[in-house]
C-alpha cells in the first residue's frame, strides 16, 4: 500500500453509510476489498471516474459503476421525524449511557430497514452509526429520539445545533464539480478504488455524516 493511501486511510478512515452502514473502522494496512469512507469535494467528474479533494488532503480518483448508489442530501429539520420515521444517526456515548448525535438522516420509506442495527462508526473517535424506526420523540425533553432496530434500542438526544438532512434516491446527474459528498469504496488489489454508494450535497448541502 503507498504512502498516500495509507494516509488516506488515516484521514478518512473506513466506516459504513447510511443505508449500508455494516462495517467497522480499517486499520492501515488491510487487505484488498475493506471498504473505506471519503469525505471531500468533486474536482473532475466523467462517465466511469470521479475526482475527489478529500478532507484529509488527498486528491482521490475514484471508479464509478453501473452499481454504485448515488443519494442526494437535502436539508431537513426535526419536525420531519415523526414516530415511525426510519433514521440514521451518527452519535457519540454520554455518561449516562445514551447517546449524543452529531448527525441524523431521514431515510425515505423506499429505503428503510437499510443498515438496520449499531454499530462502531468512523466520523469522529469513539463515535456510532445507528439506523433503525424511531418510536418516540419528546421534543420537551431535549429532543430524545428512541431509535428502534432489530435486536436493540438507543436514546439519542439531538442537540439544537445538530444538522438534520433527507436522504433521497439520485442519479449521477447530481454528480458535479464542487459538490460536497461522502462516498464508500472499496479497494481493489491494485490499490484503485471504487465507489460502492456516494450520498451528495444537493443544493449546497455539505452531508454532515
Amino acid at each position: 500500500m503507498n504512502a498516500m493511501f495509507r494516509h488516506l486511510f488515516r484521514g478518512v478512515c473506513a466506516g459504513t453509510l447510511i443505508g449500508l452502514c455494516a462495517v467497522g473502522p480499517a486499520q492501515a494496512g488491510d487487505a484488498p476489498g475493506t471498504r473505506i469512507g471519503v469525505r471531500g469535494e468533486i474536482t473532475g467528474v466523467s462517465p466511469d471516474v470521479l475526482k475527489v479533494h478529500a478532507n484529509s488532503g488527498e486528491n482521490v480518483v475514484i471508479n464509478l459503476t453501473q452499481d454504485t448508489k448515488i443519494r442526494a442530501v437535502t436539508l431537513a429539520n426535526i419536525e420531519d421525524i415523526k414516530p415511525g420515521s426510519y433514521i440514521g444517526s451518527a452519535a457519540i456515548p454520554q455518561e449516562d449511557g445514551t447517546l449524543k448525535a452529531l448527525e441524523v438522516h431521514v431515510f425515505p420509506p423506499e429505503l428503510a430497514g437499510s443498515g438496520d442495527g449499531h454499530r462502531p462508526f468512523d466520523l469522529v473517535k469513539g463515535s456510532s452509526m445507528t439506523n433503525g424506526s424511531v418510536g418516540d420523540l419528546l421534543v420537551s425533553n431535549g429532543r430524545v429520539l428512541t431509535v428502534n432496530y432489530k435486536g436493540g434500542q438507543q436514546k439519542i438526544l439531538v442537540p439544537e445545533d445538530v444538522p438534520i438532512v433527507n436522504l433521497m434516491p439520485a442519479d449521477r446527474s447530481l454528480l458535479k464539480v464542487g459538490v460536497k459528498i461522502v462516498t464508500f469504496v472499496t479497494q481493489g488489489a491494485d490499490g484503485t478504488l471504487t465507489a460502492q454508494s456516494i450520498s451528495a450535497g444537493k443544493d449546497g448541502v455539505t452531508p454532515p455524516m
